[in-house]
């Protein structure tokens, strides 16, 4: 990837900054439409940045290289915390970085990009998504638990995706979860295993009194709790989503993600890897 990666237009009102602890920040970014999109955690120390995810599109993260310029030093490390162009796609612009991933991460990325998929799932940077666009490849596999610096460890877990990294900053008793949780909108399983997921949630809510979600506002362990509980219920609902009973979730945005939830949970318990039809329809790959 040519070094101009980070030169071109910026999105205005992509996100924003938001302190959580000294030298620990988040950018609560945008959809491109103005409504909550993809976080991206921040922790600054002495040598550079480390960044978890790169938001969705090149002119996203330009806004967001354009923040960081504030405390002068570099980015110098990337986690990608699945492979979803939500945590990669701006990344190209911090083309200097190392790359840190999962196995399954590193192998998608090495596919095909899905244009005309990523400009139906992020209308708001469709103008990104052109012939140019690329992401940057995994450069060091994650496969266990690893400290990347002082502050940051890296956690292998599974249920977004077969394999996932969430972030732990012990010292400021912060969990960045990226892909790994939604707070206030409804997570979407196409490529998961939700009771795997839910599974996994509550072993992490003990891990951290602060956790920052992939979209969403900043929570803590009872938000992973609710969302434990909705993934839960989607594996209770047999493939019919009006089975999803009432619950904390009737206010998120995005319901019509049940169907594609209640579709895969259905198929992984009877051993199927298949997309859910009701994600190839939101992506129009099927009528």
């Amino acid at each position: 990837m040519p070094p101009t990666a980070d030169v071109g237009p910026v999105a205005p009102d992509a996100g924003h900054l938001e302190p959580i602890a000294p030298g620990v920040w988040v950018w609560i970014g945008t959809d491109g439409n103005g409504r909550p999109g993809p976080n991206v955690g921040v922790i600054v120390e002495a040598d550079g940045i480390t960044l978890v995810d790169t938001t969705p599109a090149p002119s996203a993260a330009r806004a967001l290289n354009d923040e960081l310029k504030r405390f002068g030093v570099p980015v110098r490390r990337v986690v990608y915390t699945s492979s979803h162009v939500e945590s990669v796609g701006g990344s190209a612009v911090f083309w200097m970085a190392a790359r840190y991933g999962r196995a399954q991460t590193n192998a998608l990325l090495e596919q095909p990009v899905p244009v005309e998929g990523y400009r139906r799932l992020m209308p708001g940077y469709a103008h990104d998504y052109d012939e140019s666009f690329a992401t940057r490849p995994v450069s060091h596999v994650v496969d266990a638990a690893a400290w990347l610096t002082p502050l940051v460890c890296a956690v292998p877990v599974a249920g977004q995706q077969q394999e996932n990294l969430v972030v732990l900053v012990p010292s400021a008793g912060t969990m960045f979860t990226g892909a790994f949780a939604t707070f206030g909108t409804t997570p979407n399983a196409w490529d998961g295993q939700p009771e795997q997921w839910a599974d996994t949630l509550g072993e992490l809510r003990e891990q951290a009194n602060v956790i920052v979600p992939g979209i969403g506002p900043v929570g803590d362990g009872m938000a992973l709790m609710v969302m434990q509980a909705y993934l839960y219920a989607v594996c209770d609902s047999e493939g019919d989503a009006r089975r999803i009973p009432d619950g904390p979730w009737d206010d998120w945005s995005e319901r019509s993600l049940d169907a594609v939830n209640v579709e895969r949970a259905v198929a992984v318990a009877s051993g199927s890897t298949d997309v859910p039809v009701a994600m190839l329809q939101r992506l129009g790959l099927t009528p």
